[in-house]
């Protein structure tokens, strides 16, 4: 199935109410794919970031009166979503010793174990010692006396991340399939009423979103790629941490362009000092458990009182409809509960399952992300209001799926990363990284702050960070 760049492009910005014209700035050049998977990876990947890249350029003809081009090309987005990056030249590891696909009794797992309490979370019900000294080849033995629905179930019910291998025809049968069967790629609602927030006029010379502030409370690949989207096209980024939870090492890539403050929301004083920075922030993303933040009041609905106007962007896993919407899920346990392994191992002539080439929901999910906050951005210039965005990576699978299969199956090329990768400030090291696959024909798609760690910043908007530019 041949589908366009330029056609998928067009659709998700003609659904989203956005102006046809725009599209002639767009340059989608469409080269031979380098990932190897039998789905329109590269595709998803060149249009998930064109809409975002676009709906800049957008914002910036609203700003400036001018109008640039912006063009994405499908080889470089492909690039870009593989994440590789090297710290010292050290290539980080990408997965726990026990993270992984496992046979089970009547079928296969995919076990999430990044977290050192997700895996001792599952060791414990697999009845092993938690702790990094139990081996992959212990879980292997112990998952032989399991059916793979019923570990599937009991770890969600215990907050764990483990997906069962479904092919799509199992997954279609699934109440949450057709709970999210009829939702859009994404939903932004209006949550609030308030008076429009025209952008301000702007140098030409000046970015996009130069002067737009966001919190990012997200962790895990998707929202902080959206993050690192939005402060590639001059949004003022602070990242928010928790000196209490983990993080895995691709905060490393992913914080670039970013301040980095920490704040302990289980304090109430610095739930205050959240709300302080809330209050003069116009983009607010989220991608806690589902439930988290609404317990220490930070939900849309009061947050968008606190501060009229303001865009509230969630991720979720499987979406917030249906029986699943409390689960939690990471890509790679999302491609492997929706079809997607089994339908990869098909197509390659496997009998075990198949990860897509890259982490595709989460990529695509985090550009969306982005494309989407501006929408609403522009939603609220033109007509005011507070709005909600939501975005998930079930309905970024089910996006995917519709675009249907590539003709010639596993057709890839080799990456050749050392060709690509550029050098970036950093606090961590010598960090490189994939660049940003859109490019402008009139402002840049860098991000200008280093990546740095943690807790690097106070949680002020008013700091001097001119050092850092």
């Amino acid at each position: 199935m041949n589908v366009s760049s330029a056609a998928t492009l067009k659709q998700i910005w003609l659904d989203n109410g956005l102006p046809e014209a725009a599209l002639d700035y767009a340059d989608l050049p469409e080269q031979n794919s380098v990932l190897s998977s039998s789905f329109q990876v590269g595709l998803a990947a060149q249009t998930s970031i064109a809409s975002a890249a676009l709906a800049a350029a957008e914002i910036w003809q609203q700003r400036t009166g001018s109008r640039q081009r912006i063009s994405v090309s499908r080889l470089a987005a492909e690039y870009e979503c593989t994440g590789y990056f090297t710290i010292d030249g050290r290539l980080p590891t990408a997965w726990a010793k026990i993270s992984g696909l496992y046979p089970c009794r009547d079928g296969h797992v995919r076990i999430h174990a990044n977290f050192d309490h997700h895996r001792d979370g599952i060791l414990s019900i697999l009845g092993l010692a938690p702790g990094e000294n139990t081996q992959k080849q212990q879980v292997e033995a112990a998952l032989k006396s399991w059916d793979a629905d019923k570990l599937e179930t009991t770890a969600a019910e215990s907050g764990l991340v483990v997906s069962r291998v479904r092919s799509f025809a199992q997954w279609d049968k699934e109440p949450q399939a057709a709970a999210i069967s009829d939702l859009p790629l994404l939903s932004i609602t209006k949550i609030g009423e308030t008076q429009p927030e025209p952008f301000s006029s702007v140098p030409e010379k000046s970015r996009p979103l130069d002067q737009i502030r966001v919190l990012d409370l997200t962790r895990i690949l998707a929202g902080p790629i959206c993050g690192r989207t939005l402060a590639a096209y001059g949004a003022e980024v602070m990242l928010v941490n928790s000196p209490n939870l983990p993080n895995i090492e691709h905060i490393i890539d992913t914080s670039r362009g970013k301040l980095s403050v920490l704040i302990d929301l289980e304090k109430q004083e610095s739930r205050q000092q959240l709300r302080h920075l809330v209050s003069d922030a116009d983009i607010f993303i989220q991608g806690y458990r589902p439930g988290g933040l609404q317990r220490l009041g930070f939900t849309p609905e009061e947050l968008a009182r606190q501060r009229p106007g303001l865009i509230y962007v969630s991720l979720s896993a499987y979406s917030h409809k249906g029986p699943w919407a409390d689960r939690r899920g990471f890509d790679s346990l999302v491609q492997t509960a929706t079809g997607f392994n089994h339908a990869e191992a098909e197509a390659a002539g496997s009998e075990v399952p198949k990860a897509m080439p890259v982490q595709i929901l989460d990529y695509a999910s985090g550009f969306f992300m982005a494309f989407a906050a501006q929408v609403a951005l522009l939603k609220r210039a033109e007509e005011g209001g507070s709005w909600h965005v939501q975005v998930s990576l079930a309905q970024t699978a089910q996006w995917l799926r519709n675009l249907g299969r590539v003709d010639d199956k596993r057709a890839g090329g080799r990456l050749h990363f050392d060709d690509v990768l550029q050098t970036y400030a950093s606090g961590y090291g010598e960090l490189k990284a994939m660049p940003h696959a859109a490019q402008f024909s009139r402002t840049g798609s860098t991000c200008i702050k280093p990546s740095v760690p943690p807790g690097t910043h106070e949680p002020s908007w008013n700091l001097n960070h001119a050092s850092e530019q």
